[in-house]
């Protein structure tokens, strides 16, 4: 079929061509958003889920979703080795220029600019990634006291007199969020409370690996009261039928029933895979219906692809003993995995292989669904460790 008209799209954060069985969600989102413009308690949301799932294109969409609606919202990755004040610091700054715009909020949102201008002067020895331009002096006393949890606090307290002036909320978008070193989760925490307190107008809406729900308690302990933790999880069959149907009869092709039943044994429903198989599969179809025959043809491909790219990426950060732990993980299965088990197939004590094991959720590899147990955050990952370090050679150290 014409590959010009393949409706498929698989891509780190990509939009897919159809947004399957996440509308609940959206309304939970839109319906807490609502509630902290018009000033009434809400708790922020935070997904959790394996990579794959498809928060990041759930993030994106919420955005569209609250910029439609005539919100303020700030979008941030939290990637490794950068600070939270050094990537929330633009974002601020672009959102408080605009809603200084509004004649309503204009004295209020100037006053916030100078708060940040306080805080980026005093926390850029701290902090040495924060570049922003500075619009206004600073204001002696407000955001400038140097200790981050007291000035984010103050600073998102003057961002919140503006938005709420404004008759608009504040949203901050985070993606990643499982990365934010603890003592700068903490003040983010800290800050949304207060302001929460206020019924100030800003909220998070952030997006992690399932560690997060963890991390926000060791925090702060009272922060399981402020967030909700909505679970992204794979899409059931009949949305992963959807997902892929729908694009397809856009296009004018469409799937026989044993095609679809084959690509959600082979995907698991996981949103990324499901647009690899729907490329590939489209690519190898001569005509339509694409036919159990196509999808067989295709599997490889999309193996390929993936081995190539989605996990290949992930395998080539890691160590030789994390690759070892991982293997070993996999020679178990899916998982999740008792740390003494994974030990005994490396024969080691499982105290020596607490540092790897730190490591690898420091590097958002595998997480800790329960105490003692051990999972892979990214999915048929076991499946890619078998193929990329077969036989037993992996065992010798």
């Amino acid at each position: 079929m014409d590959p010009i008209r393949n409706p498929y799209s698989p891509g780190a954060g990509t939009p897919p061509p159809e947004l399957a069985g996440r509308d609940e969600l959206r309304e939970r989102v839109r319906i807490a958003l609502e509630r902290i413009r018009s000033g009434k308690p809400s708790k922020s949301v935070l997904m959790v889920g394996l990579r794959g799932v498809g928060k990041t294109v759930l993030l994106d969409q919420f955005a569209r979703d609250a910029e439609g609606a005539g919100l303020h919202t700030m979008r941030i990755e939290a990637p490794e080795g950068r600070s939270l004040p050094g990537i929330l610091a633009p974002e601020l700054r672009k959102a408080l220029i605009r809603l200084s715009t509004v004649e309503k909020a204009r004295e209020l949102a100037r006053r916030a600019l100078r708060g940040l201008a306080g805080f980026v002067s005093v926390l850029k020895a701290t902090y040495e990634d924060i570049q922003v331009g500075l619009d206004f002096k600073p204001e002696p006393g407000l955001a400038d006291a140097g200790d981050l949890e007291h000035d984010l606090q103050s600073l998102l307290e003057a961002a919140g007199e503006a938005a709420k002036a404004a008759g608009t909320a504040l949203v901050l978008f985070v993606d990643e969020l499982q990365y934010v070193p603890e003592d700068e989760l903490a003040a983010l925490i800290t800050s949304l409370h207060r302001v929460g307190q206020r019924q100030l107008p800003v909220v998070l809406v952030g997006a992690g690996l399932p560690q997060l729900r963890g991390r926000t308690g060791k925090a702060k302990s009272y922060a399981e009261r402020l967030f909700d933790f909505p679970e992204v999880g794979s899409l059931s069959p009949e949305d992963t039928r959807a997902a892929l149907e729908k694009p397809a009869r856009a296009e004018g092709a469409g799937f026989e029933p044993a095609a679809l039943n084959r690509i959600v044994e082979e995907t698991h429903g996981y949103p990324y895979f499901l647009q690899e198989w729907g490329k590939h599969v489209w690519d190898v179809a001569q005509s339509s219906p694409i036919s159990p025959k196509d999808v067989e043809t295709a599997s490889a491909a999309a193996v390929a692809s993936l081995d190539e790219s989605f996990f290949r990426v992930r395998f080539d950060r890691l160590t030789p003993s994390e690759k070892r732990y991982l293997r070993a993980m996999a020679e178990l299965g899916a998982g999740p995995h008792r740390s003494g088990d994974i030990a005994d197939e490396l024969h080691r004590k499982v105290t020596s292989l607490g540092p790897v094991r730190s490591k690898l959720i420091e590097k958002g590899m595998v997480w800790s669904p329960s105490h003692g147990d051990t999972a892979f955050t990214v999915p048929l990952f076991d499946q890619f460790m078998l193929r990329i370090m077969p036989g037993d050679d992996w065992r010798v150290a």
